[in-house]
């Protein structure tokens, strides 16, 4: 029986369902370059892909992938954007505290401003706070126009913000050692030691013998021997 006879074929395939749901994360595709190795038989030329995945809620991610088709770079891009996404601390609608980073060529101020102003910074750091979640922030370019340096300083920035990456991480910490208290401090109801009452025996003091002394000098050579 021929293949086109058979049209509920295309119905169950599940490359042209379009019925998927909604991933929450938006990307943006900030360059795409292309590039070239030289090998032993020639020039290799392929194509570079930089993404900006994130979904405006504090998570945002800088990914890069080579094929040697357009489609194919950024596929592979998001992919590496997914696995290299950060948390990115919020003070309301803005950043906590201002940030100065150098990264290769490319030199960054970042800022913390007012609520209602708004996203002042141009290129790849306006897109990666877009898609970070921060609605208010200045910040200031110095040095290389590349895209990917300046990504890479941007990601930075958001890295050395105080409790990025490992906010989670972080909060636990300090819930379980915020106060230490040492067992000596705690008495033996709080330990779970159950003492019985009885008569207050008297002390009595032993010393020891010089026989004694000389079994426990012979044990401990023994031990280290």
């Amino acid at each position: 029986m021929a293949k086109s006879s058979r049209p509920d074929r295309k119905k169950n395939d599940r490359r042209n369902d379009k019925r998927r749901e909604p991933s929450e994360y938006e990307d943006v595709t900030l360059a795409i370059d292309r590039v070239t190795r030289v090998v032993k038989g020639g020039r290799r030329m392929r194509f570079r892909a930089v993404v900006v995945l994130g979904n405006k809620k504090g998570k945002v991610g800088l990914g890069t992938g080579k094929a040697a088709e357009v489609q194919a770079s950024i596929q592979k891009a998001q992919r590496d954007a997914k696995r290299h996404m950060i948390l990115v601390p919020m003070h309301g609608s803005t950043i906590p505290h201002e940030v100065n980073i150098k990264h290769k060529a490319a030199r960054l101020r970042l800022m913390p401003a007012s609520k209602g102003t708004g996203i002042i910074a141009g290129g790849p750091l306006r897109v990666i706070l877009d898609l970070a979640g921060v609605q208010d922030a200045l910040a200031k370019r110095f040095g290389t126009g590349n895209k990917l340096v300046n990504a890479q300083a941007a990601m930075m920035a958001l890295g050395k913000l105080r409790g990025s990456r490992t906010v989670v991480a972080s909060a636990l910490a300090v819930s379980t050692a915020a106060a230490p208290i040492s067992v000596a401090s705690k008495s033996a109801a709080d330990l779970g030691i159950h003492i019985p009452e009885g008569p207050n025996l008297p002390i009595k003091e032993l010393k020891m013998t010089a026989e004694d002394s000389k079994k426990m000098d012979e044990r401990a050579k023994g031990n280290f021997l």
